[in-house]
């Protein structure tokens, strides 16, 4: 049996695992993603906490895995889930240092209930004009940690087929063995953004995506359709809010809860491969 908390960071939902006595195999970490035959997550995350000399502040390490099991450098509203357990935990107070894979990030409380992150800028947005799906696609390539190619969307987004525009862009060889995250943005005002996001790993679109806030954000910047702070909406419903931090940082502020708390069970990870319908 292995102690878990389900948590929700603006939509994404994760399963973390405090300290666990090994760490998860990549079968098992996919089992426990299928939703409707495990309990559903869109990853899952080790925490651990770090020891450090005597006054300095208290920090975690984070290892984030995709639902399809593979690891990532960084999932920002995994991060802020992972700092709500830190804090649920004791490990903690009103701060904490979370170490991701591409490095430490700094994890504020804040009154409202919202945790905030503090990170270095994304990079400079670099303009890429793609062939998907019988289309040409102009869009922005955008490095937050993990790669985005973010794509401005003049209509409304409710009707955008992202379904369709995604998988082939996710994959694109311009976008190397890697690929790219895929976002669709609105920018109704310079204060505000809309955004949907289609995740590696997830092989879908996800309620929320925090570096793809950030990528956003980034190329609403470049093209002067936006001014921080600015607040973005998901499809999850809850606001992320981007600002500019002391020494040219960013922040970006949002909602991180604690669902459930229980016992993964044999039989959780325990699920068949998905059917193969015949054409």
């Amino acid at each position: 049996m292995i102690p878990y908390f389900k948590t929700s960071g603006a939509g994404n939902d994760f399963l973390a695992l405090p300290e666990p006595e090994r760490a998860p195999a990549v079968d098992e970490i996919r089992a426990w993603c299928r939703r409707g035959l495990s309990l559903g997550a869109d990853g899952v995350f080790v925490l651990r906490r770090r020891p450090g000399p005597p006054g300095s502040r208290a920090a975690v390490t984070m290892d984030y895995f995709n639902a399809d099991g593979g690891g990532a450098d960084l999932c920002l509203n995994g991060t802020r889930c992972a700092a709500r357990v830190a804090f649920h935990l004791g490990w903690a107070g009103g701060e904490v240092e979370v170490v991701t894979g591409i490095g430490p990030v700094l994890a504020r409380g804040l009154a409202d209930g919202r945790i905030s992150l503090e990170l270095p800028p994304p990079s400079a947005p670099r303009e890429r004009r793609v062939e998907a799906a019988g289309r040409g696609v102009l869009g922005f390539r955008v490095d937050v940690g993990v790669p985005h190619f973010v794509v401005p969307w003049d209509g409304g987004l409710a009707a955008a087929p992202l379904a369709e525009l995604a998988p082939p862009l996710r994959r694109h060889p311009a976008f190397g063995a890697a690929g790219a995250n895929v976002d669709l943005v609105r920018f109704p005002s310079r204060d505000g953004f809309e955004l949907r996001t289609w995740e590696r790993g997830v092989e879908g679109e996800t309620l929320a995506c925090g570096t793809g806030v950030l990528a956003a954000a980034a190329v609403g910047l470049a093209l002067g359709r936006l001014a921080l702070p600015a607040t973005a909406r998901t499809a999850g419903g809850f606001p992320m809010t981007v600002a500019v931090a002391g020494g040219g940082g960013w922040t970006l502020a949002g909602d991180a809860r604690i669902l459930a708390r229980g016992e993964l069970l044999p039989e959780a990870a325990s699920v068949p491969e998905p059917t193969a319908w015949a054409d």
